[in-house]
């Protein structure tokens, strides 16, 4: 069945940076678009960025343009997300998901940005 594996958060001060990873398996990794998720305390799931399966095809929101880098390496079924300049307003549990299936998120992970 399809699993996805998500760790790299923590507790970060405004300004830093974190990289996310998600390890996938149970399907055929290379042939879907992927996403990162997230869900703020009380609020409801928002996108973050999505990479189409060719890799070179990538899409943000305009809340983490510029900071965030969303990559992936195919050979090892591993999804990323390089965050940089991290704000207050990134705190969140993050989840990976196949682009067209939300609900095959993992259990997610936390990222929490505060001084």
């Amino acid at each position: 069945q399809v699993q996805l594996v998500e760790s790299g958060g923590g507790l970060v001060q405004p300004g830093g940076s974190l990289r996310l990873s998600c390890v996938a398996s149970g399907f055929r990794f290379a042939s879907h678009s992927m996403c990162w998720i997230r869900r703020p305390v009380g609020k409801g799931l928002e996108w973050v960025s999505s990479i189409e399966n060719g890799e070179n095809s990538a899409k943000y929101a305009d809340s983490v343009q510029g900071r965030f880098t969303i990559s992936r390496d195919n050979a090892k079924n591993t999804l990323y997300l390089q965050m940089n300049d991290l704000k207050s307003e990134d705190t969140a549990v993050y989840y990976c998901a196949k682009n067209s299936d939300w609900a095959s998120r993992g259990q997610g992970t936390q990222v929490t940005v505060s001084s």
